[in-house]
């Protein structure tokens, strides 16, 4: 896809690195910022071993971060290292689909979150859009989070406007779109376009931190681990029992709200398993918030690939007669669908377009946000 003619639409390339740690999710959309959404490629860069061992030291590191701008220990340097690596990234991706950078007219940059704090009004993405748009020689619009808590939101969730443009073309509607990634969220689009989101428990998180520290791999491939043990009542239950879910105001959660299990709580499988099961039913128990039942939930993220998770989420669903599809299933692309979600908010941005509202994130009144670098030089095509 190369650069549309009308002059109300932007290519736009987003970029996205989430809590699951697991690498750089890449897309391309041609949009209005609005109603009118082309999607082009999408793809998946994965981060090597040990760059993803250094990501989640910084979750620690990042603890100690005061104000937004600090750097402690070696987060300067891993700021560098993940813009570089996303510059290497964007260069692969317009190579492996036969396009120019200078095809694109705006690249959403989310950069890699290491700690929110939406109580102290403190959000942390490690990324360097100056540097970013220096090296691709495209605009990089970067840091679209910080002006909605500034304006007293929660920063997160900022996908559901987008979700809102896809769901134009559904026909069954209330439609709640989940994406489990690190953190599940989910948004809610009602018959007249009404937005409601927020964070709706622990999704991948756990189960990563359990299988990384018991089998030695980064995830449950397929929910095969999973698919081998039971849910462990106790375990769950300890879980769901959180006044995170009873709570009547949503708030967002930061991937360290909710720690794994002991190492004697339960046996490899059965601690999958059980993790899965509370992932499927924080999602579920995101019903009480919604101002009626859904008639269809579209599962998004990688964990719509852990079949165990979307079985139990197809049971749960149905006890209310909903019904549960992985994003495929709609034409849709489950994978790029947050990176497709960061272009089309760059558009946005750079159109002073609102990218948050009161139902999403609590903010007092719709906003706009982003930061926007333009660069310093043009690299050749």
């Amino acid at each position: 896809m190369g650069r549309v003619e009308s002059e109300s639409r932007l290519t736009a390339v987003g970029l996205m690195s989430g809590t699951s740690l697991d690498g750089i999710d890449i897309a391309l959309v041609s949009t209005d910022g609005e109603a009118v959404v082309e999607r082009g490629p999408a793809a998946g860069y994965s981060y090597e071993p040990a760059f993803r061992r250094r990501l989640a030291d910084a979750l620690e590191t990042a603890k100690a971060i005061v104000k937004r701008e600090d750097r402690p220990d070696d987060l300067g340097t891993l700021e560098r290292d993940l813009t570089l690596r996303h510059a290497e990234a964007v260069r692969r991706f317009v190579t492996d689909n036969g396009l120019r950078l200078s095809d694109i007219d705006v690249i959403g940059f989310h950069g890699q979150t290491v700690l929110h704090r939406p109580g102290q009004a403190l959000t942390v993405q490690l990324g360097l859009g100056q540097l970013l748009a220096d090296e691709l020689g495209v605009p990089v619009v970067y840091d679209m989070r910080a002006n909605d808590m500034a304006h007293g939101g929660e920063g997160a969730p900022l996908v559901p406007v987008y979700h809102r443009a896809l769901a134009a073309a559904l026909e069954e509607r209330p439609v709640v779109f989940v994406n489990i990634g690190g953190i599940s969220n989910v948004t809610y689009v009602g018959e007249s376009g009404e937005l409601v989101a927020f964070d709706s428990g622990p999704g991948n998180t756990l189960i990563d931190q359990w299988v990384e520290r018991h089998a030695g791999v980064p995830f449950d491939q397929g929910g095969a681990i999973a698919s081998e043990g039971g849910v462990i009542s106790a375990l769950a239950e300890r879980y769901l029992a959180s006044d995170f879910f009873t709570a009547d105001i949503r708030r967002s959660l930061d991937r360290n709200d909710f720690p794994p299990p002991g190492d004697r709580e339960a046996e490899l499988a059965d601690g999958a398993r059980t993790l899965a099961h509370v992932s499927a039913a924080a999602i579920i128990k995101a019903a009480d918030h919604f101002p009626t039942p859904p008639k269809r939930w579209i599962v998004c993220g990688g964990g719509r690939k852990n079949r165990v998770i979307v079985e139990d989420l197809r049971t749960m669903a149905a006890a209310s007669s909903g019904k549960v599809a992985v994003a495929e299933d709609l034409g849709l692309d489950g994978d790029g669908m947050e990176a497709e979600a960061w272009a089309y908010l760059a558009v946005r941005a750079l159109k002073g377009l609102a990218l948050t509202f009161p139902g999403t994130t609590r903010v007092k009144a719709p906003v706009t946000g982003g930061v926007t670098a333009y660069p310093h030089r043009a690299e050749s095509p």
